[in-house]
């Protein structure tokens, strides 16, 4: 059986079974508001979990394998575009820790934190939660493609901004900047002595047609103002393994860093194994799920065209993120309509910033024919209350 024959067998009470948070929500048939892959492990990852259990490898992540995963992510990186080397890998649980480091330990006291929007969730509460004021930025809409609006990044730097967070690839609305772009964001940046947290998290899923550059690889100014963070956890689908990475490149703010071997500690000895195992022979599971992935966004669009009219989707270049706007159809809140209306799970966009009210973001990453149900019931929800 094939990758895509196997997932297209799925069905939702398959789903449910497995346990999976966004399948047992109550109240909620169909789940599309946690960005998790219903597509299972890649064999070699499980091989390298079951390895590790087996081995009783229960304890602190000890140093030799915290080297080989530096290494492996130094490697996986280079593949990318940014060479670093591997001693300059920071080792933690997860990219919003990494977040969470790079505010406390790079920002002053009453600097300000750049969140475009709208934007991964986290961007914006974790920053107050850090005694850190968020300055939200709305992307623009141009003409279909979502783009920075680099007069209001000046503004929010000069009102006290200090550390813009950018997400590239960019979740929820799937871009995947080109390089000019960057380099355009990096240049405002430099001007205004800011720093940029880059979450690469969602590098390895670029979709045909894209190609990621690594923000930092832009110019030398724009690695020695970014604090890189990435993980297997989205590419390979192992966020509960807690295990993320992390490079600071600037000499002087790595010297802020000087516990990284301590720091670690909080990274799962379980997940650096299954991570090193992804980076090094996860490849041909990858590409299997990037071709599955790719028809995916394709039948999002097909369906969205057909289901849910007056309903704006632009073609994501990357993530497995669908992001709908619902605000020619005057639906204040889709979360809570889609919930009680169609039984469909989404992230109501206003969680996302201010810019995302009246839109909701959808996870694509489930079998095609629970997707193409999804946006059915969606748009059969929209019929009876009268909207279309």
């Amino acid at each position: 059986m094939t990758f895509a024959e196997r997932i297209d067998a799925l069905t939702i009470d398959d789903l449910r079974r497995a346990g999976a948070t966004k399948w047992i929500e109550p109240g909620t048939d169909i789940g599309a508001f946690i960005a998790e892959m219903d597509f299972g492990v890649a064999p070699v990852v499980t091989r390298a979990a079951r390895d590790a259990v087996e081995a009783g490898v229960f304890g602190y992540l000890p140093n030799s394998m915290l080297r080989e995963l530096q290494a492996a992510t130094a490697e996986t990186m280079a593949q990318r575009g940014y060479e670093v080397p591997a001693e300059h890998v920071i080792v933690t649980s997860d990219v919003l820790r990494a977040f969470e480091l790079t505010i406390t330990r790079l920002m002053s006291p009453h600097g300000k934190v750049i969140v475009p929007t709208p934007s991964y969730m986290p961007f914006l509460f974790v920053p107050p939660r850090v005694h850190h004021q968020v300055i939200e930025v709305p992307m623009i809409d141009d003409g279909g493609t979502w783009r920075f609006d680099l007069d209001a990044l000046r503004e929010a730097f000069a009102a006290g901004g200090e550390l813009l967070a950018l997400c590239q690839p960019f979740n929820p609305l799937g871009r995947v900047f080109d390089r000019d772009e960057l380099a355009a964001v990096s240049a405002v940046v430099e001007q205004a002595g800011g720093r940029v947290f880059a979450d690469e998290i969602w590098a390895p899923l670029v979709l045909p047609g894209a190609t990621h550059v690594p923000y930092a690889s832009v110019s030398d100014a724009a690695a020695n103002h970014t604090v890189t963070a990435t993980s297997a956890g989205k590419g390979w689908n192992l966020p509960g393994l807690k295990c993320a990475q992390m490079v600071v490149s600037n000499p002087d703010d790595r010297a802020l860093f000087d516990d990284a071997d301590w720091l670690s500690h909080s990274a799962a000895t379980v997940g650096a194994a299954a991570t090193i195992a992804a980076y090094r022979e996860g490849g041909p599971w990858l590409d299997d799920a990037l071709a599955y992935l790719d028809g995916n966004r394709t039948a999002m669009l097909e369906a969205v065209a057909e289901h849910l009219p007056g309903v704006t989707m632009h073609r994501p270049e990357g993530t497995y993120i669908a992001w709908l706007d619902f605000t020619a159809l005057g639906i204040e809140s889709p979360g809570a309509f889609f919930r009680e209306h169609a039984g469909v799970g989404v992230t109501d966009g206003a969680a996302c910033g201010v810019a995302g009210r009246g839109s909701a973001r959808f996870v694509m990453a489930t079998p095609r024919p629970i997707l193409r149900e999804a946006v059915t019931r969606m748009g059969r929800a929209i019929r009876e209350q009268g909207l279309a």
